[in-house]
């Protein structure tokens, strides 16, 4: 019997024939990435898989090289629901079948509350209608090509700071209007085949708990019909989870759901074997999902593959374009035209860095990349100009020293180093044998182990790693950094130079289970190769104010970087002296997943190091600089009014160099939108204040005003608005045109209708977006403008138009009234406004509503 064959089962008759332990089994994973199989009645076990950039597969240590997509605020930025859905059904669908995964742990859709929020480049917009609606075509993608997703974090986990136990607290509001809505857009659009519950509280319960979200809202209002998991580790209970409506536990390590408390609390009556049927079914049918959507990958022989091909890498390079957002572009400065350029300087501390995504549970190893110098220089070669190119790196902007991937080889001179596992004499023991238990290749320096360790290791271990750094062309002092979730020992050439063993500082990396990196420095001579040693061991040192040495069973990692030592100051003097010097300045800046990473929060939205310095110095010598900014979230910009040039290309995966080239030089023109504000400060945030846990409570005091709607309620001048993209061309927009609307059936229906002109001199795509203003003689206060619908006019040739239509349901008319617990449309006059972003809205018109309704559900 073929695993797939279990499509055509007969749900009902095997769950029926499941014993209790079978049904208490399948409510639980099984290790990191797998649910239960029932092999007697022919149930077999899913795969499922990170993340929402791409498919990581089963290992965090030593993963597949994979595709990486632009995050998902650069997908939102697309403002495309066409390429989002090609993007889930060409490069999402089928990179989950070479991982052999049924499910993607995907999308994530929560709310842009703050850019400080550490997994902010992970959800789509600030905007609830916007994520909804990409959310929506992202799940129909995937699901169109037999993958199941999960759509994530259910709900109101917005921060990463105390992630498992602070209290969002809002308005019912609010969390209907703001943070509800973009589950309920993908659910009433896309059906995903499963939800992820959050981590966090909302209004006191833990989410995994809290059967008013889980029950009332998503199954009774909403009618979903798909499993509820809980998110790694999210679980807190056993009977108030499996009684709210928690269907999933996972993983299957360290879990709650084991034989013995799920049987001890249905003897106890805490909870009921129906209830537990119950989950189990829901479990059974999404199996069953799987088996009907992709049977290959139940068939398979479960192995993971790389699959790249030249129309997968063509889809990447062109997403990542679609999304870039061009900023500014004063005087023309962009394009670029190769031709009539004689020097062109490349610089700032993100040109040759490997800037591909977030961190967290977003990371995965890429299959290739090419980085923005790469990009760039590969861009001018192909345009046949004889161009001089330099580079400086100007300013350094990482957080931990940067990554020996590819600075670390063997002694056979293969790339990587050699890691060998030791058990210890006994497992409580610090003394590691002297026999290997196993020994391979790594090819990464950030080994996040996790739980790929080798069978048959004892409960205390040792790994030792064995490499040569990469000779340097003279005599240097190089700095090595040393992070670890246990403890380790750095030595270069059998000398001690780091020591994260003996007493450590307690840090955030390994999601929150790591020590603060180390330092220690060490002077390398020209063209020698130097033997690097790293000796860890899985339990965590000592610390001031934590002396517990806790074993990391499953969280256990050793990060080792490094770099040269320079002087700050003649880096950015070099870079002044370069860009004195040419015809062009390219600047690339920004973040990376040190910054940007699930398990901690952002403190600040300015740029590290001295990247604001830089950029200042660079405009007062240089009047053709262009600023290339990579981040997955917002950052301050006070150098902005200098620059002539700005363009902000997200975390772009794979493709990333060649993406942001093809916007530089004009090969494509930026047609992306920002997903979110760029405020010019901090103070300017909506939840400014009360965005930080205080006494495990967040306070959502901003309510519903979010974004744009906070800038506009209060006045704010943003840095650059929500909506906000330039283009190399110009359009126009006229003839905005409503039908009148209509009410059935406590349905509402108008269709609206504008003209797309491109007045410019080259094709180019627009976005069309439309808000609403609800009645000024309602009784409640409202935000001013909310986006309900968008448009794209693709490849408009100069002189030409296209009409573009849009249609308003009642999502657009509605709010949430407390009084009366349900949506509500009122009578009156809704104004209608349509521009290119939400401060530049041309075109306005009005529609009555005559008689109002309420509603409930989808």
């Amino acid at each position: 019997m073929a695993p797939s064959d279990f499509a055509k089962a007969d749900v009902e008759d095997v769950l029926d024939n499941l014993t209790t332990e079978e049904a208490i089994l399948l409510t639980a994973g099984v290790g990191f990435w797998h649910t239960h199989a029932v092999e007697r009645l022919g149930v077999p076990a899913i795969k499922v898989s990170d993340g929402p950039n791409g498919l990581r597969g089963n290992h965090f240590f030593m993963g597949t090289p994979a595709k990486c997509l632009p995050s998902s605020t650069a997908l939102g930025a697309t403002w495309d629901t066409k390429l989002v859905r090609e993007v889930g059904l060409k490069l999402l669908a089928q990179e989950a079948k070479s991982r052999a995964a049924s499910l993607i742990l995907a999308p994530t859709c929560n709310i842009q509350r703050n850019p400080l929020g550490g997994r902010s480049f992970e959800s789509f917009s600030e905007d609830p209608f916007l994520s909804g609606i990409i959310a929506a075509a992202y799940v129909n993608g995937v699901q169109s090509g037999g993958i199941g997703t999960t759509i994530k974090h259910f709900v109101a986990n917005d921060k990463e700071d105390d992630r498992l136990a602070y209290d969002s607290i809002l308005s019912p509001r609010a969390l209907r209007e703001i943070y509800l809505m973009p589950f309920m857009l993908a659910q009433k659009y896309a059906q995903p085949w499963a939800v992820m519950s959050a981590y966090n509280r909302v209004n006191g319960l833990h989410v995994s708990e809290n059967p008013f979200l889980l029950s009332k809202i998503l199954r009774d209002e909403w009618k979903f019909s798909g499993l509820i998991m809980s998110d790694w580790f999210g679980t807190y209970s056993v009977d108030l989870a499996l009684n709210a409506g928690l269907d999933l536990e996972m993983p299957g390590t360290n879990k709650w759901r084991s034989l013995d408390l799920v049987s001890r609390s249905i003897q106890s009556r805490k909870v009921t074997l129906r209830t537990i049927k119950k989950r189990a079914k829901n479990v059974l049918e999404l199996v069953q999902k799987c088996a009907q959507g992709a049977p290959e990958v139940l068939d398979g022989d479960g192995i993971e593959r790389t699959v790249d091909t030249q129309e997968s890498s063509e889809l990447l390079r062109k997403v990542a374009a679609e999304s870039i957002v061009l900023l500014r572009n004063e005087g023309a400065v962009l394009p670029l035209n190769p031709q009539g350029l004689k020097k062109i300087a490349i610089m700032g501390p993100n040109a040759k860095a490997i800037v591909l995504s977030g961190g967290g549970s977003a990371a995965l190893k890429a299959s290739f990349y090419v980085n923005p110098y790469e990009g760039i220089v590969r861009a001018i070669k192909e345009s046949g100009s004889e161009i001089e190119i330099g580079y400086s790196e100007g300013a350094r902007a990482y957080k931990t020293m940067p990554s020996l991937d590819y600075e670390m080889f063997t002694t056979t001179g293969e790339r990587g180093w050699i890691g060998s596992w030791h058990k210890h004499t006994n497992d409580d023991s610090f003394t590691p044998v002297d026999e290997v238990l196993e020994e391979r290749l790594i090819d990464e320096t950030r080994i996040f182990i996790s739980t790929s360790i080798p069978e048959g290791i004892t409960k205390r271990w040792t790994m030792k790693l064995r490499g040569q750094l990469k000779p340097r062309e003279r005599d240097c002092t190089f700095e090595f950094g040393l992070t670890v979730a246990g403890r380790a020992k750095l030595y270069v050439d059998g000398n001690l130079i780091i020591d994260n063993w003996t007493r450590q500082r307690r840090g955030n990396d390994f999601f929150g289970c790591a020590s603060v990196e180390e330092k220690g420095t060490y002077d390398l001579k020209a063209n020698m190769k130097h033997d690097i040693l790293v000796e860890f061991c899985n339990v965590r040192g000592p610390a001031d104010g934590d002396e517990d040495e806790v074993v990391m069973d499953s969280n256990p990692g050793v990060r080792l970087g490094g770099a040269v030592v320079e002087d700050s100051d003649e880096l950015l003097e070099s870079a002044i002296r370069l860009a004195k010097d040419s015809d062009a300045v390219i600047a690339i800046v920004g973040l990376n997943s040190d910054w940007e990473t699930e398990g901690y929060d952002r403190t600040t939205l300015e740029l590290p190091g001295r990247t604001n310095e830089l950029i200042q110095k660079l405009a007062a010598v240089n009047q053709q600089l262009v600023v290339v900014n990579q981040s997955g979230s917002a950052v301050t910009m006070p150098w902005s009014e200098n620059v002539p040039a700005i363009i902000h290309a997200w975390y772009l995966g794979n493709a990333s160099g060649d993406a942001i080239a093809d916007v530089i030089f004009g090969k494509h023109n930026p047609s992306g939108k920002l997903s979110l504000t760029f405020p010019k400060r901090l103070e300017d945030v909506p939840a400014f204040g009360h965005f930080h846990s205080e006494d495990g409570k967040v306070r959502y005091a901003e309510d519903l005003y979010v974004g744009y709607k906070h800038y506009q309620h209060k006045n704010i001048e943003p840095l650059y608005a929500f909506g906000h993209g330039l283009s190399y061309t110009a359009f126009n927009l006229a003839d905005l045109t409503l039908s009148q609307p209509t009410v059935k059936n406590r349905e509402f229906h108008l269709s609206t209708s504008v003209k797309v002109t491109n007045t410019g001199s080259v094709s180019g795509s627009e976005v069309v977006q439309l808000y609403i203003s609800l009645p000024t003689t309602s009784n409640l206060t409202h935000p001013n403008l909310q986006l309900k619908g968008f448009a794209k006019a693709y490849d408009l040739a100069p002189g030409t138009s296209q009409i573009l239509d849009i249609a308003l349901d009642k999502y657009a008319v509605s709010y949430w009234s407390e009084l009366n617990d349900a949506w509500t449309v009122e009578k009156g006059a809704y104004v209608v406004k349509v521009g290119t972003a939400s401060d530049r809205l041309s075109l306005e018109a009005t529609f009555e509503v005559k008689n109002g309704f309420e509603w409930a559900g989808l």
